[in-house]
């Protein structure tokens, strides 16, 4: 990362100072960001953590910390009293983290899916592209038939695939946007189901007929499982958040795909007060055919479109890593949001990976409570 050039002491900004801390000569791997992150927990959102150092590297190390940590560097001012830099002095505000449990009041009445974290490098997700035949009003990726299609290559696709399985990945996540408008779908999802089973989520109502027919019926029924968004028994809800004849669509995708022998998992999305509207769900998924633990009812996160919803930040939610044509994120839902990018080239993989980890190290040596697991599968 290039380093952050410092401005003459005169530059320094006048702004209110919540908590200062002496770091000295520690660098960022050398506890600094344990300390860093400990003072940033006793300020509030909006306040400013005013950083003293005597180490050089902290300049190109501590810019991409805050960007992960959803801070703001606001300026970095050099007090070298002669011709030699340093010491400097980093002006910090704090974001949107989180400090405590997150607040699931409104939720308690609703049963979301939950599951235990699943270990960084054992899943991961690809966003094959981010267009989409739907503008759903909750998208946490922005996808619409408007959007940018920003297309994951299939070599991009495959590499991942591949590097993924190698470091021991057990399970790959392809979704979108809506992947059967990726035109190279069929090899992509071949070419990456070689290297580590994969679960393709779509909406089931593009691949009836015609080029997205076949690449449908060439997909590997014993690699690759359909997860099909279904957000309410009946038509009202779904096509309120979907529009209008989704939901009907949707239903003849999840029969076509059971007929044509694919493992179906059924994904739906709502807001706590949108229960009710969602009927009897699992009595529909269990005419379907939908065996229940191939049932996932998750919440509106507030990301993309959504105006409201679950907060997604790095301490709220546990890390699922995520590769886009453009980047690393750290979690599916949070690809609109800048605070949550980890690299900005999806490959190596083992870099992407490795900051995660490090992310999650500093955050447990930090005593990084009331995360939670925000199931997208």
């Amino acid at each position: 990362m290039p380093e952050l050039t410092a401005s003459p002491s005169p530059g320094a900004p006048t702004v209110p100072v919540a908590l200062e801390y002496d770091g000295g000569d520690m660098d960022c791997g050398s506890g600094l960001l344990l300390a860093i992150t400990s003072r940033m927990r006793r300020i509030d959102q909006g306040e400013v953590l005013l950083l003293h150092t005597r180490e050089r590297s902290v300049l190109a190390d501590l810019p991409a910390w805050a960007r992960l940590a959803g801070h703001d560097l606001i300026a970095v001012v050099d007090d070298a009293a002669d011709t030699a830099p340093g010491p400097w002095r980093l002006w910090i505000k704090r974001g949107r983290t989180v400090t405590g449990a997150p607040d699931r009041s409104a939720a308690a009445d609703v049963e979301y899916s939950s599951g235990a974290p699943a270990p960084v490098g054992t899943r991961l997700w690809l966003y094959s592209n981010f267009h989409c035949n739907l503008a759903c009003t909750y998208c946490c990726a922005a996808s619409s038939p408007r959007a940018e299609p920003r297309l994951m290559s299939v070599e991009t696709a495959a590499s991942a695939a591949e590097q993924f399985a190698q470091q021991g990945g057990r399970e790959l996540l392809v979704t979108g946007g809506e992947p059967f408008l990726h035109p190279d779908l069929g090899e992509l999802v071949a070419r990456t189901a070689e290297h580590v089973p994969v679960t393709l989520l779509t909406n089931a109502m593009v691949y009836a007929r015609g080029r997205r027919r076949e690449a449908l019926e060439s997909f590997d029924r014993d690699r690759v499982t359909l997860q099909i968004s279904l957000d309410s028994a009946g038509p009202e809800l779904h096509d309120r958040q979907r529009g209008a004849g989704s939901h009907r669509r949707a239903l003849e995708g999840i029969q076509l795909a059971r007929e044509l022998g694919f493992r179906v998992r059924v994904a739906t999305t709502y807001l706590p007060e949108d229960a009710p509207a969602a009927g009897d769900l699992h009595g529909t998924l269990a005419d379907l055919g939908i065996a229940e633990e191939d049932r996932l009812i998750r919440p509106v996160a507030q990301e993309g479109y959504a105006e409201a919803g679950v907060e997604i930040t790095l301490d709220s939610v546990e890390p699922e890593p995520t590769l886009t044509a453009d980047g690393a994120w750290w979690h599916p839902v949070g690809v609109t949001n800048r605070h949550l990018r980890v690299a900005d080239a999806p490959l190596p993989l083992a870099h992407v990976l490795d900051v995660v980890r490090d992310v999650v190290a500093v955050q447990a040596a930090a005593g990084s409570q009331g995360r939670s697991v925000f199931r997208c599968t």
